[in-house]
């Protein structure tokens, strides 16, 4: 396992060590912690508001992010196609390649607004109770409403994440998540003149965020320093070739993510049977699992693009030096975090504990203490298998990580929870020990197959034959290109 460098020098300053890593994943982590915060807060102000709504907002909101990760997992792929063009010094292809992912917008659009008329026969045949059920169809309703611009925000924040320019991505995250976060406020609770909405408030306050997010990335990609190199504006056309290329690659990230998030939504789904209180007490563990784990989805990224890039010039020393550096730094963050979970979990819980119902909070917090400990296990695998996925996915070996996700979810996650929690009727904590030996189990086989070597001759981009040679900087700037 080669997780050195030839010198302790070169495990900060070379490159793909720890320093290159980090300018390119920094403002990652900021942006994708600023999107935990904002799921965080959100489910504190519905916790405060009834048990209820925050039992039915974690279905509600995750079973729509199901339907549109099939989308969000395509459309971020063309950070990959840049990357690779971005490496391979191909700039002009860069722009067509996020178009291709704006025409994919639209399809998810269609079939997202095809889906909401139905939402209440949805969830009243999952059948949870009646005043969750009604809940969960309202919150889901309107969250289809901003599918356009989150799949769009998608495409053209691989422009980006692509070429290691990450900080205005980190931008408009924060700008999003504070919009969100101060509209939520107002529309749960009917604060500063707007009417008291609950559910339906935080659910439009999201759609309007992502949708200010939206037109700044629309503003920062199309201008006109940025069409004169990379055809962002020039290359709108849509194209057949490259747009079968993505879906070819993409796809089946889109579908990886899809089954990822599917299966953990029929996970919850499931364990919502148990009642109000162990669905509030999954939910509210999830939740506090995200806020710790979303920076690690930040170097997850960073090591895609970076493989990504190297792989285009054709480094792929480099590229594997990235992933141990991205593996070493999550490990350390998430052992730390892991501990937390197990010796001071009440620094976690208070925050939904306070403004709520003590003598109904009572139960649901004891329940998510145990649960916590679940959290701490699992999440130690878990970086392997964001770390590992993420860079086999970076070179193009995407059909792999949809067939593991694909066949292990149903056999390992979906149909284990329904077996014990419906058929046999055990407890919550059975579903739960099912949930941490499936990500276990998954960091694993990413792992092993990132040692199997395989992606290190895949590319997603066609061959080029430039007159001369690519010239690479050492490592990426922290400069903010916008």
């Amino acid at each position: 396992m080669n997780f050195r460098f030839e010198n302790p020098a070169s495990w900060w300053r070379g490159e793909g060590g720890y320093r290159q890593l980090l300018l390119v994943a920094f403002p990652l982590i900021l942006s994708t912690g600023s999107w935990s915060i904002q799921h965080f807060v959100d489910r504190m102000f519905l916790t405060w508001y009834s048990p209820e709504a925050v039992a039915a907002s974690m279905p509600a909101g995750i079973l729509n992010f199901t339907i549109l990760s099939l989308f969000i997992g395509t459309a971020n792929f063309t950070g990959t196609f840049v990357a690779q063009y971005f490496g391979a010094r191909n700039n002009e292809r860069v722009g067509p390649s996020v178009w291709q992912g704006l025409y994919l917008s639209v399809i998810g659009t269609v079939v997202l607004l095809g889906i909401m008329p139905f939402s209440g026969d949805i969830f009243r045949l999952i059948g949870h109770d009646p005043l969750v059920q009604r809940f969960e169809a309202e919150y889901f309703s309107v969250l289809c409403l901003g599918a356009f611009p989150v799949i769009a925000s998608a495409a053209l924040s691989g422009f980006f994440i692509g070429r290691g320019k990450t900080w205005p991505v980190m931008w408009v995250n924060v700008i999003s998540t504070a919009v969100n976060l101060f509209l939520d406020y107002c529309m749960i609770f009917g604060r500063f003149g707007f009417p008291e909405w609950g559910m339906r408030g935080a659910a439009v306050a999201s759609v309007v965020s992502v949708t200010v997010g939206f037109f700044i990335y629309a503003v920062l990609v199309f201008r006109k320093k940025h069409d004169t190199r990379y055809h962002t504006r020039r290359g709108w056309r849509p194209e057949g070739e490259l747009f079968s290329r993505l879906m070819h690659f993409g796809f089946p990230s889109g579908v990886q993510f899809f089954i990822d998030v599917a299966g953990f939504t029929a996970f919850i789904l499931i364990m919502g049977r148990l009642g109000t209180v162990s669905l509030a007490a999954t939910n509210i563990a999830f939740n506090i699992n995200t806020l710790a784990f979303m920076p690690m989805i930040g170097i997850g990224i960073a090591v895609s693009s970076l493989v990504g890039q190297n792989v285009g010039r054709g480094r792929v020393d480099l590229a594997e030096r990235s992933v141990y550096s991205g593996f070493h730094i999550t490990f350390v963050y998430m052992a730390a975090i892991a501990a937390s979970y197990v010796l001071a979990p009440g620094i976690f819980i208070a925050p939904f504990a306070r403004g709520s119902d003590p003598s109904r909070f009572r139960e649901i917090a004891a329940i998510t203490l145990t649960l916590l400990k679940f959290v701490a296990v699992y999440s130690l695998f878990d970086t392997m298998n964001i770390i590992f996925s993420n860079a086999i996915k970076g070179a193009g070996d995407t059909r792999f990580v949809m067939r593991v996700l694909v066949g292990f979810t149903s056999l390992g996650l979906v149909l284990p929870t329904y077996l014990i929690l419906v058929v046999l009727e055990k407890g919550i904590y059975s579903g739960w020990f099912v949930a941490t030996g499936y990500v276990c189990t998954l960091g694993m086989i990413f792992f092993l197959r990132f040692r199997g070597g395989k992606w290190k001759s895949m590319k997603v981009i066609e061959e080029t034959h430039p007159a001369v040679p690519p010239l690479m900087t050492e490592a990426p700037t922290a400069e903010f290109d916008v």
